[in-house]
């Protein structure tokens, strides 16, 4: 991996939290996006506007993916992208929690090669690299062994579970909620919980690094279709996300309706 990227996300996750701590949450100025795309507070583009420098003076010939940076062309046409969100879980910064992450990755040729998962409030630091396994402040993870949906905890929320995207009944799985995207899929690699869901088209930047992350450490991860994970897409969103140990990933697509 060229210089060593993975060092490189590393180092950008943790001195972006050093910056986002300096803002306090409810009390930074925010905005609404256009299209009811959500808030978007002055820690969200301080930290981009620190990472978009920190990464692109580090790796200039990499493409560049950001939630909070418009989007263009240019990127299509390099070997190497950064995909990254500044601060995934805006809403729950905003309101003082800390379950926020910042996430960010390299895709190279559409498949993530490295990417970090810092939660600066509670100084949980996931970390993967493509054939090399996932941590947790350097611990290794490994994900749930489940085997059966009906006794799992699938991390979800609430829409998901409506009986029109299930055949048959709705599983019986217990459910839990995080905001963060990139955080509950790993926690699935951390084998916390044994599976995470959501059917709504979903952005790269919110999933890529949680992908690897959790993949690295077992679980297996794809659209809601089943099928598998391609980054950097001219319309960079996915079909949904089923991410989950295994034989409950299996069990998900079974039992999901992929087109409801």
């Amino acid at each position: 991996m060229p210089g060593n990227d993975l060092a490189l996300l590393i180092d950008a996750v943790r001195s972006s939290g050093e910056i986002a701590r300096g803002f306090t949450g409810a009390d930074a100025q925010r905005w609404d996006k256009p299209g009811g795309a959500g808030p978007v507070t002055e820690a969200d583009l301080a930290v981009n506007a620190h990472l978009l420098d920190v990464l692109r003076t580090a790796r200039p010939d990499y493409g560049w993916l950001s939630e909070e940076t418009e989007d263009n062309a240019d990127r299509q046409n390099a070997e190497m992208v950064f995909i990254v969100d500044p601060i995934d879980g805006t809403r729950s910064f905003i309101e003082g929690s800390n379950t926020w992450a910042h996430s960010i990755a390299v895709a190279r040729d559409g498949v993530v090669v490295a990417g970090a998962v810092y939660l600066p409030m509670r100084d949980m630091l996931y970390a993967a690299e493509l054939g090399g396994g996932a941590t947790l402040n350097d611990q290794a993870l490994c994900a749930s062994s489940a085997e059966d949906l009906d006794s799992a905890v699938v991390l979800s929320a609430k829409p998901n579970m409506q009986p029109e995207f299930w055949q048959g009944t709705v599983p019986e799985c217990g459910r839990a909620y995080r905001p963060s995207l990139a955080y509950r899929m790993a926690l699935v690699g951390q084998g916390r919980f044994d599976g995470m869901i959501t059917f709504r088209p979903t952005w790269e930047w919110d999933i890529a690094a949680g992908a690897l992350i959790a993949s690295e450490a077992g679980a297996t991860v794809t659209d809601r279709t089943g099928a598998p994970l391609r980054f950097n897409a001219p319309d960079p969103r996915t079909h949904g996300i089923i991410t989950a140990a295994p034989k409950v990933h299996a069990a998900l697509l079974d039992r999901h309706i992929p087109d409801a």
